[in-house]
């Protein structure tokens, strides 16, 4: 039986999108199924991160949505009389990533940007209102029905990835279950449009009120989101009723100054599946793990699964690369995403406290820590790849690799492309690379490294002699490229 495309992906949001577009450039026929009629018009994820921001710039719509995301410079968790619990500062300036620590967004603008760019890629197709059902694999790929408007059709596809939101109706039907990590909170979501800007905070707010722990942020132009824990006793209802609503929002003296545009009650979970991949079966996204929102981290997550899954697959599908190599995918991606719900859940039980001798001694806690210098400036870092596809043992195997830019705004990955490549000492004066020679040369000396070589996700495979790196590499992963997608020379890349 013929194959309709190389991978069917089942859901159409961002990571699906961005999936999709990621292994289109990289020759990979995709069919997105998608089983909405169009874009949620509602907001829904509230923040995308530098690292995020990178991955969609190699998607092609990093651009487009920083026009429509905002920045707040700060990030306060405040006690129940408004003083400074903590204060992370600096979430409007630059990352590693190349692009700013912290953007606010509009998730229906992002969306819309990422099929913009998925239009684009004559190997990807997004069909609205497609619904994958049943599934059967075979030694050679999936063969899957989907109901469509035109009737009931079977697709055939190398390789089936559920990016399919949290219900996910793929990872049910592989039979992957969730390990809950024991987070379980039921909160009121209020989205707002913004008439009086200036009647609004301009910094990201946690209110640890044991009363009513709250969060106030900044969404991406022209919009604000409150969200307001459920305390026991109130219904989904009750809260969602628009009196209540108002009467949530007085102390923040905004009436006149915003209109509702939505309210939803989620139940915040930490959750993770037990199996990312399963035969021919992978999970993305919302269908592979679940974490609190408290560090905005839901969306960011599923990009970087995109992004890490993306390279891996296609070297699958091209013969390049056993299909073993994509069990490093959960390997890798498992820990960071654990750090990273860990992180929110230990934001998300600093803010949830409603005993009031609860948050009296966390707030004492804190007051001794300050005054002992011991409170984080910022949240804690996220780990580097402690196993996998690394190097192990040579200095920077597993970190992520700071995107330069250039004087003229140009950044280093636009001149990288989408392969592996080693970057050498002796290939900073290429022209190509010529913008960027100090901030890696710099790079390079403080790992004392005479090459690195990093992966397509940029993160660093290792780092040594630029021939040992590349059998490291050919070993590793069995991917017998040809040298001008390792070795980053004049000659293979043009000045």
């Amino acid at each position: 039986m013929a194959f309709d495309c190389d991978v069917l992906i089942a859901g159409g949001g961002p990571t699906g999108v961005t999936l999709a577009i990621l292994l289109a450039r990289r020759g990979i026929s995709v069919i997105v199924a998608e089983k909405e009629a169009m874009i949620h018009p509602l907001p829904r994820a509230a923040h995308i991160d530098h690292e995020g921001l990178r991955i969609l710039q190699e998607a092609e719509a990093a651009d487009a949505v920083l026009a429509t995301s905002r920045r707040a410079g700060r990030y306060d968790f405040l006690n129940a009389r408004g003083q400074v619990l903590l204060r992370f500062e600096g979430s409007d300036k630059m990352g590693p990533g190349g692009w700013p620590v912290a953007n606010m967004i509009h998730q229906p603008s992002v969306e819309a940007a990422l099929r913009r760019s998925l239009d684009g890629q004559s190997l990807a197709a997004l069909h609205s209102r497609w619904e994958v059902g049943a599934f059967a694999e075979d030694t050679d790929g999936i063969t899957a029905q989907v109901a469509t408007p035109e009737g009931a059709r079977t697709v055939r596809a190398r390789w089936l990835v559920g990016a399919d939101g949290a219900r996910s109706p793929v990872r049910k039907a592989a039979g992957v279950a969730f390990d809950d990590l024991g987070f379980e909170e039921p909160w009121l979501v209020v989205d707002v449009l913004v008439d009086d800007p200036s009647r609004l905070p301009t910094a990201n707010l946690q209110i640890c009120n044991p009363a009513r722990p709250t969060t106030c942020v900044l969404m991406g132009e022209g919009r604000h989101r409150w969200e307001f824990m459920i305390l026991p006793g109130e219904t989904a209802e009750q809260v969602s009723d628009d009196a209540f609503i108002e009467k949530l929002l007085e102390p923040w003296h905004v009436k006149g100054a915003v209109r509702l545009e939505r309210k939803a009650v989620y139940t915040f979970r930490a959750r993770i599946a037990s199996a990312w991949r399963k035969g021919r079966v992978l999970l993305a996204g919302d269908a592979a793990h679940q974490t609190p929102p408290f560090a905005g981290q839901g969306l960011c997550s599923g990009l970087r699964d995109a992004a890490n899954l993306a390279w891996k697959l296609a070297a699958a599908v091209k013969g390049e690369a056993p299909d073993a190599l994509l069990d490093t995918y959960q390997t890798e991606r498992a820990p960071h995403l654990r750090a990273t719900i860990d992180m929110a859940i230990m934001m998300g039980r600093m803010v949830c406290t409603t005993s009031h001798w609860s948050a009296f001694l966390r707030d004492t806690k804190i007051r001794i820590g300050r005054a002992l210098r011991k409170l984080p400036s910022g949240p804690p870092a996220y780990p580097p790849l402690s196993t996998g596809l690394i190097l192990a043992g040579s200095p920077g195997a597993g970190s992520y690799f700071p995107q330069a830019i250039a004087a003229d705004g140009l950044r280093l990955d636009d001149q990288l492309g989408t392969n592996p490549c080693i970057i050498a000492h002796a290939d900073l004066s290429i022209p190509r690379l010529a913008h960027f020679a100090a901030p890696i040369g710099a790079w390079l000396d403080a790992h004392g490294a005479e090459a690195v070589l990093l992966r397509p996700d940029r993160h660093v495979f290792g780092t040594g002699d630029p021939v040992r790196l590349r059998e490291a590499w050919l070993a590793a992963t069995g991917m017998a490229a040809p040298n001008d997608m390792l070795a980053f020379t004049c000659a293979s890349h043009g000045p």
